[in-house]
């Protein structure tokens, strides 16, 4: 039964969910209009919201791209490939093949979102090479599955904002909260991490569950490795230069001494910076992690160079969509002469419909919607903190609970969202359309858990 709904919803997002860039612009269309229709606004006054938040993620986007190109040029070192050899080699069959990717990238994606995507993704590339008869868009969709407990992880941006600086807590929240709240009661909180490892210890069997009959698999398209390889074999001998033929240009590009100098300078900057800011795994620095790495393991700077290019040719749908998603969000948040938005109406009305037991999980839901149009946390919290945590405190709600409430609405729908999926699907040649109809079961099945445990947490 199970595996006919999961068919049926593969077949339906195939035919139905155009292109991520598309399917960006359609949600352009469908935010302009209904924050027209809520909030009153013209349309020139949201065209220029849209356009004042067009270059607003510039930054992030370069992030986001390094996050793809630093982590494919490491993972196409020799030693790191040997390693992920070496860890596919774990699993015998197609199920075992999905239930290792699941596990890998969910355990990454808490540690690190950033981390977990690169990481999941190149051992799922991996394990479609070395397992038969394993389902390569499920293979990918399982590794992009782990996501869904990011922001309930050590890389969370909401409880991490709210554990940093009482000064700026209190102007998100209007002044409803004047201190900081500790990781100890959102991210380590005992009920948390229940959900976090119920999520993480089921995710490999909802997976395997969906693995479709032999008759019925899409391998890895032959085309994909045979790229790859020739790449790999075409960087090999465009190196291949003996000592005698070396111009002076040739022997600073193979020297090994000034890659060995970016290494140990890199990391001396990573030791100040994790005495400093303790185990502080931000964006930048697990670039910069990725990008000493593979410099290191690289030996020499002109094959970091060559990895690096060929690295790039994957990043086109991050530099093309960002924008676009950087406008919705300034519709979303763009408000009228009362101050009235689009994203403050969707979390307003599920305040209204709330008490005290029952306001965690509708504040989870209300974050997942929000999250369809505004996919940044940072962003989302500008959002609904000023709202729904003043509604926490005159509720009685622990507003540590409400953060968390947020924070995995924020993760929950982006098994529905391909913004975050494009790293992935850059590394694996895939489009959204492939993997979005088993994402759609993981949505649904975190939906059930997570709403649940948040009905009990907001009782207890």
């Amino acid at each position: 039964m199970f595996k006919r709904i999961t068919n049926g919803s593969v077949a339906l997002v195939q035919r139905l969910l155009p292109d991520a860039f598309i399917f960006a612009i359609i949600l352009s269309i469908l935010t302009l209009i209904l924050s027209m229709v809520t909030t009153g606004q013209s349309l020139p006054a949201l065209i220029g919201h849209w356009g004042t938040g067009f270059w607003s993620l510039l930054a992030f986007s370069m992030q986001m791209a390094l996050v793809l190109v630093l982590g494919n040029a490491f993972a196409s070192s020799k030693p790191v490939k040997r390693f992920l050899v070496k860890i596919a080699g774990l699993a015998r069959n197609p199920g075992q093949a999905i239930m290792l990717v699941s596990l890998v990238s969910a355990i990454a994606c808490w540690l690190n979102w950033g981390f977990g995507l690169v990481v999941g993704a190149l051992l799922a590339q991996e394990l479609a090479k070395r397992v038969k008869g394993v389902d390569y868009r499920l293979l990918i969709a399982a590794a992009y599955s782990g996501f869904v407990v990011w922001h309930a992880g050590a890389s969370g941006s909401v409880p991490l904002t709210l554990a940093s600086s009482a000064e700026e807590i209190s102007a998100v929240t209007m002044g409803a909260l004047t201190e900081t709240i500790p990781v100890s009661r959102t991210l380590f909180s005992p009920f948390n991490l229940i959900l976090v490892w119920l999520t993480i210890l089921t995710l490999p069997l909802i997976n395997r569950a969906m693995h479709p009959e032999a008759d019925q698999v899409v391998a890895v398209d032959p085309k994909i490795i045979a790229d790859q390889e020739a790449a790999e074999l075409e960087i090999e001998e465009s190196l291949s230069l003996t000592r005698q033929s070396m111009t002076p240009a040739d022997r600073l590009e193979s020297s090994r001494f000034l890659s060995l100098f970016v290494v140990v300078m890199g990391v001396v900057l990573l030791f100040q910076h994790f005495r400093t800011n303790g185990f502080d795994l931000n964006l930048n620095i697990v670039n910069f992690i990725f990008l000493i790495l593979g410099v290191f393991f690289h030996k020499t700077p002109i094959r970091y160079v060559r990895a690096i290019e060929e690295a790039v040719k994957g990043a086109g749908g991050i530099l093309l969509q960002f924008p676009f998603y950087a406008g919705i969000m300034g519709m979303m948040t763009g408000a009228n002469a009362e101050g009235v938005s689009l994203a403050s109406q969707i979390t307003n009305f599920f305040l209204s419909i709330s008490n005290e037991h029952t306001f965690p999980m509708f504040t989870f839901w209300s974050a997942g919607i929000v999250n369809m149009f505004v996919p940044s946390g940072g962003g989302q919290w500008a959002i609904q903190g000023p709202i729904a945590m003043p509604a926490s405190v005159q509720l009685g709600v622990d507003p540590a609970i409400t953060s968390m409430a947020i924070a995995w609405g924020d993760a929950w729908t982006n098994m529905l969202q391909p913004f975050w999926a494009l790293p992935a699907l850059g590394i694996a040649k895939l489009s959204a359309k492939d993997i979005m109809g088993y994402c759609v079961m993981v949505l649904l099945y975190v939906g059930i858990i997570v709403s649940i445990g948040f009905l009990i947490w907001g009782r207890l």
